[in-house]
């Protein structure tokens, strides 16, 4: 079944780092905004807020991207469940099928 479940290591990966990638840049904007802080003295907040705004975006962005894939990895995966379920149920049904149709050829023989 590996072959239904190839690729679905990366949408699990992605989900994973996206919010962590949100993350980094919500720092990244942070550090920015309090350098200007820094540089400046007196605080000013046209100043430091495109670093904040950038912390905000980033932030965002990265939890909307990993609550997508979630979901898409999600989805995929109870498809997949579904899938080898349906797999094995077809399967039990066409070896008892076989099992049987051997038993009526012993029995036809034997008779």
């Amino acid at each position: 079944m590996a072959f239904l479940e190839r690729g679905m290591v990366w949408l699990s990966t992605v989900a994973n780092l996206a919010p962590m990638v949100g993350f980094l840049g919500t720092v990244s904007g942070m550090i920015g905004a309090f350098q200007t802080i820094k540089e400046m003295g007196d605080v000013v907040p046209s100043q430091v807020a495109g670093g904040i705004s950038e912390a905000l975006i980033t932030t965002a962005s990265g939890l909307v991207v990993g609550i997508l894939i979630q979901f898409c990895y999600n989805f995929f995966a109870s498809r997949i469940d579904r899938i080898i379920a349906d797999m094995q149920e077809h399967t039990a049904a066409f070896i008892d099928l076989l099992s049987e149709m051997q038993h009526q050829d012993e029995a036809a023989g034997g008779a």
